[in-house]
């Protein structure tokens, strides 16, 4: 071992001999045997404070070692507690890819020749087609699980849900035929690498109608549909996948009506939690709701059976999502948000008493009862939270009308108490304009409500009771 020799005139300076010969030589054996001894005891205590571990990640990519590092932390770190919209991010490359160097998408494992059968065996069920990656958890946490249902062209409104709801979801996801199937694959596919909630949290169930297969089949290219995702533009990517439909798939969605309430029935039965929150999915949470609600949810006390409403609002799209009740509250008095359905159909949502929600305390922050709803009327729907114990949603109202507003018809001949939580609200984009819905809505709802007769009569006998509506 040899050793350059310096006075230590200074910490930057080194005399050198005149000689190169003379520049190096060897230490004396004693500290030669000091230095071996000093070696060995380092090599001990390393040994001793860092066990050399066993290979346990052979064969894991580099993703997932770093989530192993980092638990909890999700992968997709561009897009991580960022607002909507969110930064320009595109996935090109990250898509999961197969051995053979094809992309692998969502719903890779699920065979739809087998499923559940809904009663009439009209619909095929996939429960819990996909699962979030922290889903079991994030219900066990949580006391309140959202669940929701869409249609393959509604689904961009779920980056946002996701985004205000931090907990767990249970999404019911309609597929008329072969070809929504595969945008549905490749659309979940980027909620699913955008946005972490969704990646989390979020559980999809595939419902599809026994004509699946007589529908047409479509192949897509992959490299050009991959080209068009980008994170910060869903309801576009959305778009341009649904393109690939053609006019006969078009055609049976027309003559077929959407089976709303065999969704909703799916998506409830979905949670895991306590509590279920059912929604439509173009139905947006207020910001940070899920931390409010447990808050609430964990000293709640109810007599008898009770529903937590939540109060919805229509928000003019060219306004920014409120962030609490008091920034709503200076949007309805800017004419840019109001109740939901106030102008299209007032008895939808009108027995939650908006006035008296809005004249309620200011400030708020803990959730709390703001009233009780006293004046039931018929046709009333809301939002709202209750131990999935509330009767099924009768899965012979399909399309519009009846849907929901049988259901809560229902459990309030059932003895149904319906309490309005406040600061809480969710929203609806878009103010609603009676003369802008399509002929074909106000057919269905003729439809359905000549099914409302019997239905009406079927729950007097049931409940015994008949409250005069």
């Amino acid at each position: 071992m040899l050793c350059l020799v310096c006075k230590p005139t200074s910490l930057l300076h080194c005399d050198y001999p005149a000689k190169r010969k003379s520049m190096f030589r060897l230490l004396p054996c004693s500290s030669i045997k000091i230095l071996l001894i000093m070696l060995s005891v380092n090599i001990f205590w390393l040994v001793r404070v860092y066990p050399p571990a066993h290979n346990t990640n052979a064969g894991q990519s580099v993703p997932q070692l770093k989530a192993e590092a980092m638990p909890g932390c999700p992968q997709n770190l561009e897009v991580v507690n960022k607002p909507l919209p969110l930064p320009k991010y595109s996935f090109e490359g990250a898509l999961p890819v197969k051995n053979n160097n094809t992309i692998s998408l969502t719903f890779d494992n699920i065979d739809l020749r087998y499923g559940r059968w809904d009663s009439q065996q009209m619909y095929k069920i996939k429960d819990f087609a996909v699962v979030g990656d922290q889903y079991a958890e994030s219900s066990e946490a949580s006391l309140i699980c959202l669940a929701t249902q869409s249609s393959v062209e509604r689904l961009y409104s779920l980056p946002q849900v996701a985004e205000n709801w931090r907990g767990p979801l249970s999404v019911a996801l309609f597929s008329a035929g072969n070809e929504e199937y595969i945008v549905l694959r490749y659309f979940v596919t980027y909620l699913r690498l955008c946005f972490p909630n969704v990646k989390a949290n979020t559980t999809f169930h595939i419902l599809v109608p026994r004509e699946f297969d007589n529908l047409p089949t479509v192949q897509m290219d992959t490299v050009n549909i991959k080209n068009k995702y980008n994170c910060q533009y869903p309801e576009r990517t959305l778009k341009a996948l649904l393109k690939f439909r053609t006019a006969k798939t078009l055609e049976w969605r027309q003559k077929n009506t959407y089976p709303q309430n065999h969704m909703r029935n799916v998506a409830r039965k979905g949670c895991q939690s306590k509590y279920v929150f059912l929604t439509d999915v173009d139905i947006i949470p207020s910001i940070n709701s899920v931390v409010q609600l447990n808050h609430f949810f964990k000293t709640a006390r109810c007599e008898g059976s009770c529903a937590y409403v939540i109060p919805t609002f229509e928000i003019d799209v060219r306004a920014t999502f409120p962030r609490t009740k008091d920034t709503l509250i200076a949007l309805i008095k800017k004419g840019l948000a109001r109740p939901f359905h106030e102008k299209v159909f007032i008895y939808n949502q009108y027995a939650t008493n908006f006035t008296r929600w809005l004249l309620s305390k200011r400030n708020e922050t803990a959730v709390s009862v703001s009233h009780t709803v006293t004046n039931f009327e018929f046709l009333y729907e809301p939002f709202y939270i209750a131990i999935d114990k509330v009767p099924v949603h009768d899965e012979r109202f399909t399309g519009y009308g009846f849907t929901r507003n049988s259901q809560v018809y229902e459990m309030y001949v059932a003895g149904y108490k319906f309490l309005v939580l406040s600061p809480v609200f969710t929203c609806h984009w878009g103010l609603q304009r009676k003369q802008a819905r399509p002929a074909w809505r106000e057919q269905q709802n003729n439809a359905n409500r000549k099914k409302f007769d019997v239905f009406k009569s079927e729950i007097f006998a049931r409940y015994k009771n008949d409250p005069h509506l």
